[in-house]
């Protein structure tokens, strides 16, 4: 189950007081410690996050004391120095977090990749400042770009810009207001990046209402694996935003987060379905039953078989009946009985006809002769499929009318066993390889290239050691126009497998 990353935000709220800074990391870490207690959960990962700016070169000389102005006032009076920060970056990483910080300038990248911050993060509002990529790409950190009001375009170029230089990249689906009220989340965006850029991770940040707790069950259920959310501590002497959640609501986020992840399961691989469900499932399917009497050791396939409900314990089940399986009974079976596991025994063929679609395919491509693509393939084990290799050929019929046209394709080392035609008369073309065909038992050599006619009555076998493409021409082929000299090729009714479906 991929992991999934959970970041709290601190932004400013550290108020740039660095107590209440420390007791922000105290207080989520007790929050993060409640919730893997209560949960359980391996799958969440958890990070702190913070934000740097060298105000000394950020803000421009001349609006340095303009505290009129709402973000320069701010900025300035949280303002902590670097020996802040390093408590709080100890203190995260002593409580377990893992650490991310946002450089909004060229000396805040430098400054955090010495602090040996975990991750660099890129703000939405500088997602196109291309000054400041470039600084970020020549870090060795992972990349975490918020995407809040950018282009397609200029996203693709992003995208491109890191990948193109090897750099971990996630890219995260932000709506830019704050708070954002539902009707903007525009969650499916993470739809939309997921299948823009299939090759990197996808995350959800987060500025809705603090007691929203539906938000991220929809981004878990889509497929965000990185979730920030902007958190505060109140306090009698700080007070927080719109936007930024307690403690108390990070836990209730983190919860409902748990819940989506429990109903969304494993999205890597295939569920493992309960013992339960394959009962419940198993009561509802048709059995297997013999239509006439079936003798010991005759087989049962499609063929003498229907399906009924209801079935039995230990029944042979509808969904066990392909044309790649039969089974051989161990005992008389009247009319309309059940067929049973315990009273037959199951021959499945599906990896063994597989195996031999593969080697005729790389025969066919090696030979270069041409074929048509939507043709079946006919695949004749005449003795069982077991001695396929050394019994059997496999053809490709083109047109079958008053004219016939065939390819019969005979892998290295196959033989055909001899058989004539009443009504059929087939000339041979070798397009491919050797073969050693012999007419009412006298043997030629045929070469690439060699031509024979065989009239009807005229009893042929071949075999080859290179192996062989044979074009036959002949007159129109009957189903029951093939004779075979050994009388229990005949009794084997299931000689023949067709394959629709078997080119690439």
């Amino acid at each position: 189950m991929t992991k999934k990353l959970f970041i709290f935000e601190f932004a400013n709220n550290h108020m740039g007081d660095v107590e209440h800074g420390l007791r922000m990391v105290k207080e989520y870490a007790q929050v993060v410690r409640e919730f893997k207690e209560e949960t359980q959960n391996k799958n969440f990962e958890f990070a702190v996050k913070f934000q740097f700016r060298d105000i000394d070169t950020f803000i421009h000389p001349d609006f340095k004391q303009r505290m009129d102005l709402k973000y320069v006032k701010r900025f300035s009076e949280t303002r902590l120095s670097r020996s802040n920060f390093e408590q709080f970056k100890n203190a995260a990483t002593k409580a377990g977090f893992k650490t991310i910080c946002t450089g909004f300038d060229e000396p805040s990248v430098s400054l955090l990749e010495e602090m040996g911050f975990d991750y660099v993060k890129i703000a939405s509002c500088s997602s196109t400042d291309w000054p400041l990529l470039n600084k970020v790409a020549e870090t060795n950190l992972p990349i975490i770009a918020s995407m809040a009001g950018t282009k397609t375009e200029d996203i693709d170029r992003v995208v491109s810009f890191f990948q193109n230089r090897k750099k971990d990249l996630t890219i995260m689906h932000c709506v830019g207001q704050y708070p954002t009220k539902d009707s903007d989340l525009q969650i499916n965006q993470v739809d939309f990046l997921k299948n823009r850029y299939s090759n990197i991770s996808v995350g959800f940040s987060t500025h809705e209402e603090p007691d929203n707790f539906e938000s991220i069950k929809v981004a878990i259920g889509k497929g965000a694996t990185v979730f920030e959310k902007h958190v505060a501590v109140v306090t009698d002497e700080h007070s927080k935003n719109a936007y930024s959640s307690t403690p108390d609501q990070v836990k209730e986020w983190l919860l409902a987060a748990n819940l989506a992840q429990t109903m969304c399961g494993d999205e890597a691989t295939r569920y493992t379905p309960s013992t339960k469900e394959l009962a419940d499932l198993k009561q509802f399917r048709r059995g297997v039953f013999v239509k006439q009497d079936v003798q010991e050791g005759e087989i049962i396939n499609r063929d003498n078989v229907f399906y009924a409900w209801p079935s039995q314990d230990d029944q042979v089940l509808a969904n066990d009946m392909s044309k790649y399986t039969h089974y051989v009974a161990h005992k008389t079976l009247k009319a309309n009985e059940p067929v049973y596991n315990n009273n037959t025994t199951k021959v499945e063929s599906r990896e063994k006809i597989w195996n031999i679609v593969q080697d005729v395919r790389s025969f066919l491509k090696d030979s270069g002769v041409v074929y048509p693509g939507e043709a079946k393939l006919e695949i004749s084990h005449h003795y069982g499929i077991d001695k396929f290799y050394e019994t059997g050929i496999t053809m490709i019929t083109v047109v079958n009318r008053e004219y016939c046209k065939k390819l019969i394709i005979a892998l290295p080392g196959q033989n055909h066993p001899e058989q004539f035609h009443q009504k059929k008369e087939e000339t041979f073309v070798v397009l491919y390889g050797s073969v050693e065909l012999r007419l009412d038992n006298k043997l030629s050599l045929l070469e690439k290239g060699s031509v024979i006619t065989i009239e009807p009555e005229v009893r042929h076998e071949f075999s080859t050691k290179t192996g062989c493409v044979i074009e036959e021409v002949s007159s129109t082929h009957y189903i029951n126009d093939s004779y075979y000299t050994d009388k229990e090729i005949a009794k084997n009714k299931n000689r023949k497998t067709f394959i629709t479906h078997w080119i690439d």
